[in-house]
């Protein structure tokens, strides 16, 4: 239950985090701009941007993609409960503090099975007074026990909003399209599901370089053409909302990415590329930058 994970024995933790391989949360972080990785991390994502150097622009647009969703779902949609599975390491907007921020008593439970994310959640928990966040250290491929820890926050007779955002292509067919079908299963009329996936239709060469790097690596990293994607949504009675499954950065745009903070250009200069990319301005995406497919669709 989330207590039990948050209240973990500081050692066991430690056990639980080896260092020497990357993890896709943690590779995620490094894109992002973040501190909380090691240096195969590192160099997991080194090799990506190496394979592909504009890659960064799939992070950083899907993770642009979850901020406009949320902000859809929260303003127009009321939705005020969200269970955010494959959250990743904590950045500067999380989906509690969107939703919180238009509906001051939004529910969100956070799902994820990195040990470093679990030693960071608290910084996931900062609810504000009306509403209520929780965190659970739970594998995506044990959906039943997602959905028994959920319960305990979320209430199931009201609408909630499934994210499963960058998570699922690391997730092979025969597992994936049946985790999909219990979640959904489980949520009542009205709930969403938030869903973007890495594919090869878009741009196959960038894309498929960078899956021989993570492979090397170990990772499990399936391509889903948009068909494949579709299925997600139809195979378990959703529709698709306009503008259906796009490419990322054509899902609803508003031209509002944060744009970061500019350094001095000697000490841009002086970075590694890996390091640049924190600093990136991504407004100036183009269809042969992405190779994520995003949608949002809900249950009748």
């Amino acid at each position: 239950m989330p207590g039990d994970a948050l209240s973990q024995d500081p050692a066991e933790l430690r056990r639980r985090i080896d260092t020497t391989k990357a993890h896709p949360a943690r590779v995620y972080d490094v894109f992002l701009g973040g501190k909380d990785h090691y240096p195969a991390d590192r160099a997991a994502a080194a090799a990506g941007l190496a394979a592909n150097p504009r890659g960064y622009l799939d992070v950083r647009h899907n993770r642009d993609f979850l901020r406009r969703a949320v902000t859809t779902l929260a303003a127009q949609d009321g939705i005020r409960q969200f269970l955010d599975i494959g959250t990743g390491l904590p950045t500067g907007e999380n989906v509690h503090q969107i939703a919180q921020r238009i509906n001051t008593d939004s529910r969100v439970v956070y799902v994820d099975n990195d040990p470093v994310v679990l030693a960071h959640a608290r910084a996931l928990l900062t609810s504000g007074p009306e509403g209520r966040t929780d965190y659970i250290d739970a594998d995506l491929k044990n959906p039943a026990h997602i959905l028994e820890q959920a319960a305990k926050t979320l209430d199931f007779d009201q609408p909630i909003a499934l994210c499963l955002v960058a998570i699922l292509h690391f997730v092979e067919d025969a597992e994936a399209y049946g985790i999909v079908r219990e979640l959904v299963a489980a949520l009542p009329s009205g709930s969403r599901l938030v869903l973007s996936h890495l594919t090869e239709d878009l741009n196959p060469e960038n894309i498929r370089a960078v899956q021989r790097t993570y492979t090397e690596r170990g990772f499990t990293f399936v391509l889903r053409s948009r068909a494949d994607v579709e299925r997600f949504f139809t195979d378990n009675g959703l529709q698709p909302a306009d503008p259906g499954v796009v490419p990322v950065h054509h899902w609803r745009p508003d031209h509002a990415a944060p744009v970061p903070e500019q350094p001095e250009a000697s000490y841009l200069a002086a970075l590694e590329d890996i390091e640049k990319v924190r600093y990136a301005d991504i407004n100036d995406v183009t269809d042969a930058d992405i190779n994520v497919y995003a949608a949002v669709g809900g249950k009748a």
